[in-house]
């Protein structure tokens, strides 16, 4: 009787990905377990099916044999497989769901930590991006003993307690679940000689420095990932990522909104009530606003496009300029005999010079007679 293709049996496309069919297989598993179906053939049959195939394409090397020559290219790989019973099988699928790895010698093969490293950067940087080293703590692959842990000259040996697979079953009830060997602590090795640079762990801490490049629009709390930069892994496993997380420090002009920048810009009393035209900076250098005369506290003038063009956008934000009226001070006799005559001429006709201090006067005295 002819094998169906294992793609079908597990039922995931050609393309699935490691996590699609180990997914595919644990819900088949889990369905037609012998436990879970006692007597019944046609399930037994289902589960072995499904465990041959998972067996296949879960390594890389059969499946890319079986891909290429099909059911010929792995039969001896998939008549080995099934050797392990349902047992070791069932085993997987919890040791899966509980966070452990499967025997096999395998087990203590671990993936590098991740680390984290805060990046502060000036708002220039993060606007037209740049390039800075940055020295960080990690652990890293023994020179020494390249990793294994033992004594150069010398090697691990395979732990009596489990023989090698790192785990060690535990019967419990309906149950055979493992767990990690208490001997080895999971590595499937014990060294009797350690290397004197790590004493027997494989890996050191030590500094290293790495060249970062900024793209520019980053903003606030942005993510930099730095594939493979981050813990060394544990015998022989890959190696964890590095994330550069982004922070601006303060400055003294602009603040950040987005992809816009604000800021306020002083103007003396006379250019608020006569008008003008007024210098102010960007982050490419400088631009001139036309201030309009009788311009109050508050007045914001929008300059297009001198903001900040983010990682994501395809044009830059603008430049919202904040117009504060500075009042004078220091002032010489003659400059307040000036401003009292001013103050003298424009009481005579306050409607018309300070129209929102008359109106707000008028409300406050409506308030209080109401009160009244």
């Amino acid at each position: 009787m002819s094998k169906r293709d294992y793609y079908d049996v597990l039922g995931v496309g050609r393309d699935a990905d490691e996590s699609e069919i180990k997914k595919a297989y644990r819900k088949l598993a889990m369905k037609y377990h012998p436990d879970r179906n006692a007597g019944d053939a046609k399930a037994e049959e289902h589960f072995k099916e499904a465990k041959e195939a998972y067996e296949i394409l879960s390594d890389s090397s059969k499946r890319a044999a079986y891909d290429q020559y099909g059911h010929a290219g792995v039969d001896a790989s998939a008549a080995g497989a099934g050797a392990h019973g349902f047992g070791d099988v069932f085993s997987d699928i919890f040791t899966d769901i509980f966070g452990m790895r499967g025997g096999g010698g395998r087990s203590h093969i671990q993936r590098g930590a991740d680390l984290r490293y805060n990046l502060e950067i000036t708002l220039e940087q993060a606007a037209r991006g740049a390039e800075t080293k940055i020295r960080i703590p990690t652990m890293v692959v023994c020179d020494t003993c390249h990793g294994d842990g033992a004594k150069p000259g010398t090697s691990p040996k395979t732990c009596m307690t489990c023989d090698g697979h790192g785990q060690v079953r535990m019967q419990q009830g309906f149950f055979s679940i493992q767990q990690t060997c208490p001997k080895c602590h999971g590595s499937g090795k014990m060294i009797t000689t350690p290397c004197s640079s790590c004493h027997g762990v494989g890996r050191v801490k030590q500094h290293k420095t790495l060249s970062i490049k900024i793209p520019e629009g980053v903003d606030e709390g942005d993510r930099i990932r730095m594939s493979g930069e981050g813990e060394a892994g544990i015998n022989g496993g890959p190696p964890g990522d590095l994330y550069v997380v982004i922070h601006l420090s303060s400055h003294p002009v602009f603040q950040r909104d987005g992809n816009d920048l604000h800021c306020e810009i002083p103007i003396s009393f006379t250019a608020a009530a006569l008008g003008g035209e007024i210098e102010v900076p960007t982050l490419d250098g400088h631009a001139k606003i036309k201030i309009s005369p009788e311009t109050q506290t508050g007045k914001i003038f929008r300059m297009r496009g001198k903001g900040i063009k983010g990682v994501r956008s395809h044009a830059a934000g603008d430049l919202l300029c904040h117009v504060v009226v500075e009042t004078p001070v220091n002032l010489t006799s003659r400059q307040k005999e000036l401003l009292h005559e001013l103050e003298d001429i424009s009481q005579k006709d306050d409607s018309r010079h300070s129209p929102r201090a008359k109106s707000w006067m008028e409300k406050a005295r409506e308030f209080f007679s109401e009160k009244n």
